[in-house]
């Protein structure tokens, strides 16, 4: 694995290339999900409008997953547009459904070079026609791709999936595909979006906030959190390699000793 980092950071700083080398191997968190905030104060405190952060937080998605392949993360599960984010102007709300368009056509040849799958979590009622094809052709074409698992939570929403997962159950409990008295957290974790994905390991915010934001309640039960002043477009691998070099001074207990 360390040819491959070796690789990567040719072009990369010192400090980052310290970092880096300085992460035990054997204890790479499997899954990473990141809360990509900031993109507007990014842009205001510049002068810019808030669709230019957006776009400049755009770019800086290949480059977290490029770090993140890197080392050997699994799976990075990335909030791109949440169920409350319909609530924004409707200007930006359109440029961020453009913006998948923007993003794979660039990025996609690249992505299959690193052997990167791209999924989606979320719901696909409400987005875009051309949203839609842009991402369903990004999974299409590197669907057989067995590296690192880049998923979007897209129109996803943490309550919703909680309600929409207990409904589901309530209907094959009552059609007999289901005994409630055999219900426990595996069973309730196959009715959730990530069903077949481990829950994270580590979860990242950026921009300051303190808070999980409706952002895979169920799956974060037992997370690491860390979180960065950094708005997500100034995020940089050295960040990123901060955050993998703290969840690894951790002792992951489990409401255990």
């Amino acid at each position: 694995m360390w040819k491959h980092i070796r690789q990567w950071l040719g072009s990369k700083s010192t400090t980052q290339i310290h970092v880096a080398k300085n992460l035990a191997t054997d204890n790479i968190p499997a899954h990473v999900a990141i809360v990509m905030d900031g993109n507007g104060r990014w842009a205001k405190k510049r002068g810019l409008p808030r669709v230019a952060g957006h776009y400049s937080g755009m770019k800086n998605v290949k480059k977290i997953t490029l770090a993140a392949n890197a080392i050997g993360v699994k799976v990075l599960t990335m909030y791109a547009f949440s169920t409350e984010n319909w609530k924004r102007p409707k200007d930006e709300v359109e440029f961020l459904m453009k913006l998948p368009q923007e993003f794979f056509p660039l990025e996609i040849d690249e992505l299959m070079e690193n052997n990167v799958q791209v999924r989606m979590t979320g719901w696909r009622e409400g987005l875009p026609a051309d949203t839609l094809e842009a991402v369903d052709n990004a999974i299409e074409r590197t669907k057989h791709n067995t590296g690192l698992i880049l998923n979007f939570a897209l129109n996803y929403g943490g309550r919703k999936e909680l309600l929409s997962g207990v409904q589901q159950m309530m209907r094959d409990a009552k059609q007999g595909k289901l005994n409630p008295d055999d219900l426990d957290e595996a069973i309730f974790s196959e009715y959730m979006l990530t069903d077949g994905l481990p829950d994270p390991d580590l979860f990242i915010r950026t921009s300051g906030e303190l808070r999980l934001s409706n952002f895979l309640l169920w799956q974060l039960a037992y997370s690491e959190l860390w979180f960065t002043d950094a708005y997500w477009p100034e995020f940089t691998e050295e960040h990123f390699y901060q955050a993998i070099a703290e969840y690894q001074r951790r002792v992951r207990r489990y409401g255990g000793l």
